[in-house]
């Protein structure tokens, strides 16, 4: 089968990130942006060639198994992530230290998210998708400005166009960010916006199709 790379949109891009790649221990990577001026499905065939990414699922498994490494290829428009195991590869060997990042040090930023690896309430580590603090800030500002300005019913809207895909630590920031717009509503005696407002049950979709968000989740590459 054909290795796929290319996600067509940007929520099919976090899923399979955080749904196939990161929870499968891909958690060195690099990233970039292929210019204008060079042929972005080309790039794509050199990085799948050149980090061996479209190794088939028994190989990156025999490779893991003998303390070797494996990576993946993901890209969508002109911004691409290479992700990786650790341990001996061709990864390792075409990139210095310095260019190098961990996701739990350092969460992937990709079209308002922030996407690592993170300890969680239960004390475990796990994918962590959330909204990026900048973007965060920005929305929350942006929300307190027309709290007052706006009825409930526009204030809802608002809130259900809010374009995330709510994970759960994005159902958290979205839960916080409506407690903020009812206390500022509160204040100035006006009704509170129901938590219906707010769009908390996430889209499943095929990463690497033009589909429906309601059509099945991917098939997850170990």
């Amino acid at each position: 089968m054909q290795y796929r790379c290319e996600a067509k949109s940007v929520t099919g891009f976090v899923q399979q990130l955080a749904c196939a790649y990161l929870v499968h221990g891909y958690h060195n990577y690099v990233t970039g942006r292929i210019p204008e001026s060079k042929d972005a499905r080309a790039v794509d065939a050199k990085m799948i060639d050149r980090f061996e990414a479209d190794r088939p699922r028994w190989a990156r498994s025999r490779r893991k198994k003998n303390g070797q490494g494996s990576a993946h290829y993901l890209r969508y428009g002109d911004f691409f992530v290479l992700v990786a195991t650790d341990g001996p590869q061709p990864f390792f060997g075409e990139h210095d230290e310095s260019q190098i990042r961990n996701v739990r040090r350092s969460p992937i930023a990709f079209a308002g998210y922030s996407i690592g690896w993170h300890r969680g309430v239960d004390r475990k580590w796990h994918v962590s998708v959330r909204i990026h603090p900048d973007e965060y800030l920005s929305l929350k500002a942006f929300l307190l400005e027309v709290a007052t300005k706006r009825d409930v019913g526009q204030m809802s809207e608002i809130l259900a166009g809010i374009p995330f895909e709510p994970y759960a630590p994005v159902r958290r920031q979205l839960l916080n960010l409506l407690r903020a717009v009812n206390r500022a509503r509160k204040v100035a005696g006006l009704e509170q916006v129901p938590v219906q407002a707010l769009r908390l049950r996430r889209s499943l979709v095929k990463p690497f199709v033009d589909s429906d968000p309601t059509e099945s989740v991917v098939k997850v590459a170990a």
